[in-house]
């Protein structure tokens, strides 16, 4: 694919990032057409190369969540001339991200005062925990840990549970906002030609996603974990069927709404308490029950179609064999399918924005292996001839 017409065409991203959050945002500007270059070493891979049982299949899975579309490049950076190539690296690059505790790139050379030095205007990202300063700076952490920190497990959950740990979408949330704030500073630079160190506390996206909580406690109110009841809708939430796991969400906001609900449920539903919304919110326990009689006989994607043929917001909770097969999403190109040479074609989710001048957005290549990508970083871009790499290949230079 071309990426002549790309959003993000012309764009180099050197990217020291590791595990999801980081590698999560690369990716997705990798997507919009940055040229994306992972810089790992055979002795330090980026550990989501490494099979993983607890996501439900031994390979890879994650890695290739966040990795397809990027080039991969060696470097041993406890070598000083390593470091000297990951220097002349960004030095040809636009931004370099990075995703360790704070100062491990400093103490490798390649902190932000060292790497103004090369690249003079250069946009560095640093995505960690609790970000580059403040007391708690050197707290290392992962995806469950951002979401207790933050305050978002807290308020997940039901109120007669305990918080519930949070995985992948503190990773992507982090990432998302992590890229968000990438283009800004990518812009700002267009505007004023200043260097940018973007410092993201994955912690603290956590807890801007709570607001209203936080506005409640500073209140003196105590917010409950609302499992899936919403404070202005009832009914709202998600309900069984007669379909052995497969669930129906459904939510409803306005009278209209209701009414349309009501008829389908029969005599049950004309009840006083439920003539107002403030009342349905109020008897929403009561509520739920007769939805939940109602669903308990019914196939989940015949209601879902009646449903929504009358106005009432209502969908099978879909599972991954749903999302893979589904007509929309492969029409859209959001489920698309990719393969290499010796590799099985696999199905990768793509970017979610389409654009109107361009379709060079997406998935271009699957996830590379470690170091593929030598000849052309370190030959095209670099110039390094096939001697020089093989001395530094000898020395575990290029590992």
């Amino acid at each position: 694919m071309s990426l002549a017409n790309a959003p993000l065409a012309g764009v180099r991203i050197a990217d020291f990032t590791i595990h999801a959050a980081g590698p999560f945002c690369t990716h997705l500007l990798s997507q919009l057409g940055a040229e994306c270059i992972k810089v790992e070493s055979r002795t330090r891979p980026d550990a989501f190369r490494k099979p993983h049982a607890v996501y439900g299949r031994m390979s890879a899975a994650t890695f290739d969540q966040v990795s397809a579309n990027k080039l991969s490049v060696r470097l041993n950076l406890k070598q000083p001339e390593a470091v000297a190539l990951a220097k002349r690296l960004v030095a040809a690059s636009d931004i370099a991200a990075e995703s360790f505790r704070p100062g491990v790139m400093a103490r490798l050379g390649l902190g932000f005062d060292d790497l103004l030095t090369v690249k003079s205007d250069l946009i560095l990202l640093s995505l960690s925990s609790c970000g580059q300063s403040g007391p708690d700076s050197h707290f290392a952490g992962y995806a469950p840990l951002f979401g207790a920190w933050g305050g978002l497990g807290w308020m997940s959950g039901y109120s007669d549970g305990p918080p519930m740990e949070m995985r992948h979408v503190m990773d992507h949330s982090a990432g998302v906002h992590a890229a968000l704030a990438v283009v800004a500073a990518l812009n700002q630079r267009r505007r004023t030609g200043q260097a940018q160190h973007v410092d993201l506390a994955a912690r603290e996206v956590a807890s801007a996603m709570i607001g209203d909580a936080l506005v409640m406690a500073s209140q003196g109110q105590a917010p409950a974990r609302p499992g899936n009841s919403d404070d202005g809708m009832a009914p709202h939430g998600v309900y069984a069927t007669a379909d052995t796991d497969r669930w129906l969400t459904v939510a409803v906001r306005t009278d209209a709404q209701w009414h349309a609900l009501a008829a389908q449920l029969g005599s049950e539903a004309d009840d006083p308490r439920y003539a107002t919304r403030a009342l349905r919110v109020r008897h929403r326990d009561e509520l739920d029950g007769l939805l939940s009689r109602w669903l308990s006989s019914r196939d989940a994607e015949q209601t879902a179609r009646q449903l929504q043929d009358c106005g009432v917001c209502a969908h099978v909770s879909w599972n991954m064999q749903d999302i893979a097969a589904d007509p929309h999403l492969r029409a859209r190109g959001v489920v698309t399918e990719v393969s290499a040479p010796d590799i099985p074609a696999r199905l990768a989710v793509g970017a979610p924005a389409r654009f109107s001048r361009t379709d060079e957005v997406g998935i271009r290549r699957l996830t590379p292996a470690l170091g593929q990508d030598e000849d052309y970083v370190f030959g095209e871009l670099l110039g390094l001839s096939r001697a020089q790499r093989a001395d530094l290949e000898s020395r575990e230079i290029i590992l």
